[in-house]
């Protein structure tokens, strides 16, 4: 089984919430949160702050934990074939500075603040409607209820 550790920005603001279009080497694109993978080391606090700068030219602080979701991904449906594990550290943060831009050198394309009622018409990442989910339930444990996998929710 592989393994991945992720902290994810849930940036809500005025009724839009800040997305990502990842645009994968293969494959087409989707929206997701800013956010990524936590590097050997490093503090899951500090990994959201500084993928927020990476991904979007952002300066973000982060207001709080929301919660943390657990997924197993079957082999069977997963990118290498193998039995995949992510945990995503979901954080509510806020942006103080600098402007949206592509990532240099990087699989994301633009960011955009996006209305929250446009998102179901996306195509997106389910850690997208995991954000969104914790940042309307604020739900006390920050347990995030099992969300089916199986790859992009379409529209």
């Amino acid at each position: 089984m592989s393994f991945r550790l992720a902290s994810y920005a849930v940036c809500v603001e005025d009724g839009r919430v800040l997305l990502a279009r990842h645009v994968p080497p293969q494959g087409e694109s989707n929206w997701t949160l800013p956010g990524g993978r936590v590097e050997h080391g490093e503090d899951p606090f500090d990994a959201v702050i500084r993928e927020v700068a990476e991904e979007t030219g952002c300066d973000a602080v982060v207001e709080r934990l929301m919660g943390v979701d657990s997924r197993v991904i079957p082999a069977a449906i997963a990118r290498a074939g193998v039995e995949h594990q992510n945990v995503g550290i979901f954080y509510r943060v806020r942006v103080i500075g600098g402007q949206l831009r592509p990532e240099p050198n990087g699989e994301i394309a633009e960011s955009v603040w996006t209305p929250i009622p446009d998102v179901a018409c996306l195509r997106r990442s389910s850690l997208v409607d995991v954000g969104l989910d914790l940042a309307q339930t604020v739900p006390a444990t920050g347990h995030v209820a099992p969300v089916p996998v199986g790859g992009l929710i379409q529209h």
